[in-house]
């Protein structure tokens, strides 16, 4: 494949530092969940990764709709990241919660996800990794 864009970012510290974009739109401070014994005052990956994935899978949507001329600008998309453990080490697995218009058919709706799921870069990337979970709602 050959990179139309490619993000770059810089993390210090790990869970507890800093991650900024090579073009500063990005300057986060990182912090664990206090469920992962943090004191959450700061972003964290996960949240960071469904933020990403759920933006890039409505991108996905929309695209699959403008195809299919089924207006779905109006959809909304929540991503949901967990983070366990796995074996010796942690997983993660993902939810990803499509509120569609409700011009929109359940059918219908529930097809241009899952072909949202086969266009979405994060799906593709994802997929036979971590259990992603698609809910229509």
């Amino acid at each position: 494949m050959d990179a139309i864009y490619t993000a770059v970012a810089t993390a210090t510290h790990g869970r507890e530092g800093r991650a900024v974009s090579s073009d500063g739109r990005l300057d986060l401070q990182l912090a664990p969940p206090v469920e992962l014994g943090g004191n959450g005052e700061g972003t964290n990956p996960e949240q960071l990764f469904a933020a990403g994935y759920a933006a890039c899978f409505a991108s996905a949507l929309g695209l699959v709709g403008r195809q299919a001329k089924v207006d779905v600008t109006e959809a909304a998309v929540t991503g949901e990241v967990g983070i366990g453990k796995q074996g010796q080490g942690f997983g993660l697995k993902v939810t990803l919660r499509v509120e569609l218009p409700d011009t929109v058919d359940e059918a219908t709706g529930r097809k241009l996800v899952e072909q949202a799921h086969q266009v979405c870069p994060y799906s593709n990337a994802t997929r036979g990794n971590i259990d992603v979970d698609l809910v229509v709602e």
